[in-house]
């Protein structure tokens, strides 16, 4: 072996038989799979590597999302998320994550006349979800009805044809607003209104929550623009829970109309993150954007508690040493709630804007040659061979 082939390696030495072993290092990482060649003997499985929840484990080779925690960044394809969340829409994101490139403004029109074009639903969606109970978490009518769609389309199984996996992505951006919103009207005993294509991403969102009965809905420009960087800040975090559950689930090669919508990560405890040991950078934009609402909307008294947090933390010893900062979902929680919607909405609403990420990453798995059906190992710790003592 050369200098330069041991210098990219890890020398590894079983105690258990003297033996000597190089594995490669390729991106600060080595295959896993070399370690079952590890082996005390022949009949040897070979070692497995423990890691429970993933805590130290890369299943895949992503181009989507970078995040370095201990220095509080977050970039998409690259950009900063301060750039983004500052410069461009929810819209233009959407396209980068998918693409890998921000659009131009031909590509940009394309798109969002793409999506434009997709965010009404077939009328049998609608009595689908009367279905559910009056009182039904929005979440669960969410993920029922998305799944549902695939029923409606059934073209999407052709996962192999880039063609049709485009139009099923720009299906599934397109129409999550509306049926998120019909999902909470449906719990009020509200009308389902129809998209409102000349608003914005965002700005139609909001009209299909709040319409009534003007013929025209007009979105106040401060919480459009709000939940538009809302959308941004949510669009992708790298192999977090509901990513990895995306990519586990693709892997068996189904389209994307799956049942993996629930997030059980949306706890908004709101202070601190395992990723990040620094200020979350997506809380830096937030609290801006928070400001700017509540100069809209003023300040109930559960937002009054809710800023004398953020004051405390933010000065506090006990939560500085710790950095225990406000995270993205503390602030994105109260701007919610300042703008009216109820908490069963808010994984909703992070549902909305991870969508594109979703499918960036679902896309990206599908299309790696590396990837196979994804099947963790397991440690068996149960009793041995035993038999039952009946006669």
């Amino acid at each position: 072996m050369s200098g330069e082939q041991r210098q990219s390696s890890l020398s590894v030495t079983d105690n258990r038989t003297g033996r000597t072993y190089e594995i490669p290092i390729k991106d600060g990482a080595i295959p896993a799979m070399a370690l079952r060649d590890i082996k005390v003997d022949e009949d040897d499985f070979g070692l497995l590597s423990y890691d429970p929840a993933f805590m130290n484990t890369a299943s895949c080779r992503s181009a989507i999302t970078f995040i370095d925690g201990e220095q509080g960044i977050l970039r998409y394809r690259g950009y900063p998320i301060q750039e983004l969340a500052e410069r461009v829409s929810f819209l233009e994101v959407a396209w980068l994550l998918v693409e890998g490139d921000l659009p131009d403004d031909e590509e940009l029109a394309d798109w969002t006349d793409q999506i434009n074009h997709h965010t009404f639903v077939k009328e049998n969606i609608k009595k689908f979800i009367d279905g559910f109970h009056h009182d039904a978490h929005p979440m669960g009518i969410l993920v029922s009805t998305v799944g549902a769609l695939s029923t409606f389309y059934p073209d999407a199984k052709r996962i192999d044809d880039p063609a049709v996996r485009r139009r099923q992505m720009v299906r599934l951006i397109a129409k999550i607003p509306t049926l998120a919103a019909y999902a909470y009207r449906h719990a009020r005993g509200h009308p389902y209104p129809y998209p409102d294509n000349e608003l914005s991403y965002a700005g139609n969102f909001l009209n299909l929550m709040w319409k009534m009965g003007e013929p025209k809905f007009h979105p106040d420009p401060v919480l459009e623009h709000a939940l538009d960087v809302l959308f941004t800040l949510h669009a992708d975090h790298e192999q977090n829970c509901s990513t990895n559950a995306m990519r586990a689930v693709g892997s068996s090669r189904v389209d994307p109309y799956l049942e993996r919508v629930k997030q059980g990560e949306l706890k908004l405890m709101g202070f601190g993150h395992r990723v990040y040991k620094n200020y979350d950078p997506r809380a830096r934009i937030i609290k801006q954007v928070a400001d700017d609402v509540f100069k809209v909307t003023g300040l109930n008294p559960l937002l009054e508690i809710a800023v004398e947090l953020e004051r405390i933390a933010l000065e506090d010893d006990f939560f500085v040493s710790k950095k225990l900062y406000p995270n993205v979902d503390f602030y994105s929680g109260i701007i919610y709630e300042a703008m009216g919607f109820p908490t069963e909405m808010f994984p909703v609403l992070f549902a909305i804007g991870r969508m594109p990420g979703w499918l960036a990453q679902w896309e990206e798995n599908l299309t790696d040659p590396e990837q196979r059906i994804a099947r963790p190992r397991q440690i068996y710790v149960g009793p041995g061979e035993r038999h039952v003592e009946r006669d």
